[in-house]
């Protein structure tokens, strides 16, 4: 049965705290699990969550600062330690590359896995699975930053009580699904438009462009809220968003579930940034994260 859904590994900004960990998110999408920003600790959430070194195909690094990449290295030298039989690809800023070559080989360690270097350096598309489309987006923080975009292609969902009024069944199911056409009926006629799932990761940035490239029409949006509004003038310094930001991101993108978190150590009241996502109109469903919370992707529409 396939599985979708987020696992948090952590939420804390810059430092851990008593109660959060380092950054560290896995996407499980159906049989592929998709590791984002493994900051430091995050072998032992994993361990903690029931996630495997087997669930990671793709790593995927915003940004080479130390609470959302320091992870790399037990990460790396743990996909290797357990032998997984697949290969795994990594993606992080190329600009970036000498700490992450510092980092997969930050000790001596028996190499036993294909890892696949995959650098990004412009927006696009960086990797086309044929269930996914794997895209970036340039975002606006101190060092180069990129955000990511899981896009599932559009598709059509069989209407059961159409194919019996038309007598299509069996072998037939799968023909007019190829073809799109059998003996005068159209695919049209015995089925619906099936919107793709969309999901986006995006960390620390300012507002920019990128930022609502990556939201557009996602069913999941995992956004950094380091601060609270009152302290908007301390995120735009820094580059980060607030709470009140990334909700109207979310807002205005027709995200339909919106998922705050990179928090800093300042703050210790969650209720605050679900308050202030609301007072800035979002109105879809909200998660504050914590640590080891699972977050299924909403059910399509």
């Amino acid at each position: 049965m396939s599985v979708r859904e987020l696992v948090v590994l952590g939420t804390a900004s810059q430092v851990p705290t008593r109660h959060r960990n380092h950054n560290g998110y896995l996407l499980r999408w159906d049989g592929e699990g998709i590791l984002f920003d493994p900051g430091e600790g995050t072998q032992r959430q994993m361990l903690r969550a029931g996630v495997a070194a087997h669930d990671l195909n793709r790593i995927c690094v915003t940004h080479f600062h130390g609470d959302h990449s320091l992870g790399l290295a037990g990460v790396i030298q743990r996909i290797n330690l357990d032998k997984v039989p697949h290969p795994v690809t990594a993606h992080y800023p190329r600009s970036g590359q000498r700490f992450f070559d510092r980092l997969r080989y930050a000790t001596a360690y028996r190499e036993t896995v294909e890892l696949t270097e995959a650098p990004v350096d412009t927006d696009g598309v960086i990797a086309d699975t044929g269930g996914y489309t794997l895209h970036t987006a340039r975002l606006s923080h101190p060092v180069e930053s990129y955000g990511y975009r899981l896009v599932e292609p559009d598709g059509r969902r069989m209407l059961p009580e159409r194919l019996a009024a038309h007598g299509i069944k069996g072998p037939d199911v799968g023909r007019i699904q190829r073809e799109g056409v059998l003996d005068g009926v159209s695919l049209d006629d015995v089925s619906e438009f099936r919107r793709g799932q969309r999901f986006a990761f995006v960390m620390d940035t300012r507002l920019c462009d990128g930022v609502y490239a990556l939201a557009d029409g996602c069913d999941m949006l995992v956004i950094e809220s380091t601060f609270l509004d009152e302290d908007g003038e301390l995120a735009a310094e820094h580059g980060h968003l607030t709470a009140g930001q990334a909700a109207r991101v979310a807002l205005d993108s027709g995200v339909r579930h919106l998922v705050l978190t990179h928090f800093s150590q300042r703050y210790t009241e969650p209720d605050d940034f679900e308050r202030q996502a609301r007072d800035a109109g979002f109105d879809g469903e909200l998660t504050v994260a914590h640590d080891l919370l699972r977050v299924p992707l909403p059910k399509r529409r």
